[in-house]
């Protein structure tokens, strides 16, 4: 196994870097924008490849840096289902998984710091992002954060994890880096109120300053997109309408590059094939797959995703390797299902 926990200075913030083994695929918890040169250091140097970028929830205190992992190494980006960033390439919910090779997290909906915050089990350890802290917890007074929500996540979620599981939060002002449920549960200040009553009146009466970077942090984390007009432009686009119209016609694969268990939970175009986004570079190259069904058979390739991120570096990808007719569903299945497409089960 390997696990990196990583600082930064400015922020206060824990970024965390996992794999199950080197040479092997890893993901990235709560990346910094400033941070990502030492990121990829760090995954060149640990023989890894950077499959998916996730945020616990959507920062105020610092840019993340989904969007330019994503620029950079074509990794998935991953948040909440709940999260108002404009695109991202994953969305999760409660009880769903984040998979890569060797390792999985189980997702927790924990809201109250913030309505889009998440925090992922792995093992014998928690990422909590800001809902518990060590010795505190988040602020709750802005991004639609709620006390009680917060309360019932701490107390009726992480609270009944074993009291041996590990604690790893978004950040830390004290210089502390890991705590156990065991600890926070005997320790944390925060904790010790009788009642969801008491939780609210002393939350609500904090009073902080808005964070230094709120202003600009927001605004930047709600637009990680993968700008899909710039492929659009490059006439590598269709309109779900435009594909539906496709749907059925010998001369056109639709292919879906989402993982098995986002096609399981919500439907896939009838007849489409299936090939996983990872492992899209030994698909499109020579003797791949789709390389062959597109030169040997003359198959136009048509990508589609979620929302339409993953689909769009994949057409870049596949035009890269000579697919010149490749082209997406903009906007992914979330588009399809709104221009009322078929779907199947």
């Amino acid at each position: 196994m390997i696990f990196r926990q990583l600082f930064d200075t400015t922020s206060s913030t824990y970024s965390y870097l996992v794999a199950s083994r080197h040479g092997g695929e890893a993901l990235i918890i709560d990346p910094v924008l400033e941070r990502v040169d030492r990121y990829l250091q760090l995954v060149r140097e640990l023989d890894l490849k950077l499959v998916k970028a996730v945020d616990t929830h959507l920062h105020a205190d610092h840019v993340t840096g989904l969007g330019t992992l994503r620029d950079r190494t074509h990794c998935i980006t991953v948040m909440g289902e709940m999260t108002k960033a404009d695109v991202v390439s994953m969305r999760v919910a409660e009880g769903d998984r984040i998979e890569i090779e060797g390792l999985r997290l189980d997702v927790l909906y924990t809201p109250g710091h913030t309505d889009d915050s998440y925090s992922f089990l792995w093992s014998d350890r928690v990422f909590t992002g800001d809902t518990l802290l060590i010795r505190g917890t988040g602020r709750t007074d802005f991004q639609n954060g709620d006390p009680r929500a917060q309360y019932d996540s701490i107390f009726n979620k992480l609270l009944k994890l074993p009291d041996e599981t590990l604690v790893y939060p978004a950040h830390d002002y004290k210089g502390d880096t890991v705590s156990t449920i065991g600890e926070e549960k005997e320790f944390n200040p925060r904790l010790k109120v009788k009642s969801i009553d008491e939780y609210a009146d002393l939350m609500n009466s904090l009073n902080l300053p808005n964070p230094k970077m709120m202003d600009v942090a927001v605004p930047a984390n709600v637009h990680v997109g993968l700008n899909q007009e710039i492929v659009a432009r490059r006439g590598w686009a269709l309109s779900a309408a435009e594909a539906i119209a496709l749907r059925g016609r010998s001369d056109v694969a639709i292919v879906d590059l989402r993982e098995r268990s986002e096609r399981d939970k919500h439907g896939a175009i009838p007849g489409s094939l299936h090939a996983p986004y990872p492992a899209l570079p030994e698909h499109i190259a020579a003797g791949g797959m789709l390389h062959e069904l597109a030169t040997a058979t003359g198959k136009r390739i048509v990508f589609y995703c979620a929302f339409g991120e993953r689909s769009a570096m994949a057409v870049q990808a596949a035009q890269d390797a000579g697919l010149v007719t490749a082209c997406h569903i903009q906007g992914g299945i979330d588009a399809w299902k709104r221009a009322d497409g078929p779907l199947t089960r």
